[in-house]
């Protein structure tokens, strides 16, 4: 079977400069031993993530354990390919259990995620398991969710006045378009949408169902209910 020589998605797993490393690592190991012969698995994102898929690629090779990953972005597409971990899509098999990152997590265990822009698939893999893992480490976790970040909120494009307008209505004390860093204009999501970046002062618990019913918006990255476990990985 013909091989490409070389991957740019190398570039994309850890490196000795990953901040709290021992401890990712500890975590890694942590949820690469809750695999199973013949598990579904939904890979997510962030660097405690990468850590995890990389420790799960070992006991896959080393173990000849026979697992498939349902990635959440092209970025977790890429790096199993690298790591020669076989994928599947949400349309042939429901994950058995499902790990990702996050940029806060609250003591309820509710998460805000998105800053990737990947939320909507995210959100499919991580709602559509039946046991949910959070990894974090100790800098992600807050009193309360929106101290550090705005709500992430995926757009249709045609719909992004609307939806500002129904925002706005809810509330929030800042709500701005995201704009790209490599490109100009807007960032687009791997669906290709726009990103409204929402702060409040304060998330209230049904918050979430309030921004998914606006008409025109995919989803935002707000997940609140879900109850996983989180594991952190302590500095």
């Amino acid at each position: 079977m013909a091989k490409w020589n070389s991957s740019p998605a190398v570039g994309l797993t850890t490196s000795a400069d990953t901040p709290n490393l021992k401890a990712k690592l500890e975590v890694g190991e942590r949820i690469a031993r809750e695999a199973r012969n013949g598990d579904v698995i939904g890979f997510g994102s962030g660097s405690t993530s990468v850590i995890a898929i990389q420790a799960l690629a070992a006991r896959i090779k080393t173990e000849k354990l026979s697992c498939l990953a349902i990635p959440t972005s092209a970025e977790v597409e890429m790096i199993c390919a690298t790591l020669s971990i076989p994928t599947t899509t949400l349309i042939a098999d429901r994950p058995d259990w499902a790990f990702d990152g996050a940029d806060e997590v609250d003591p309820k265990g509710d998460v805000l995620k998105g800053r990737g822009g990947a939320m909507f698939r995210e959100k499919m893999v991580f709602r559509s398991a039946a046991r949910r893992y959070i990894l974090v480490d100790s800098s992600k976790l807050v009193p309360t969710l929106g101290q550090k970040f705005p709500i992430p909120v995926e757009v249709f494009p045609a719909a992004t006045e609307l939806v500002d307008l129904a925002l706005r209505s809810l509330g929030p004390i800042e709500v701005h378009l995201r704009k790209a860093a490599g490109k100009d204009g807007p960032v687009i999501t791997e669906a290709g949408n726009f990103i409204l970046d929402v702060r409040f002062l304060g998330i209230e618990p049904g918050l979430e169902k309030e921004i998914k019913a606006i008409t025109g918006v995919i989803e935002s990255g707000l997940f609140q209910g879900f109850s996983p476990e989180v594991i952190v990985a302590k500095n």
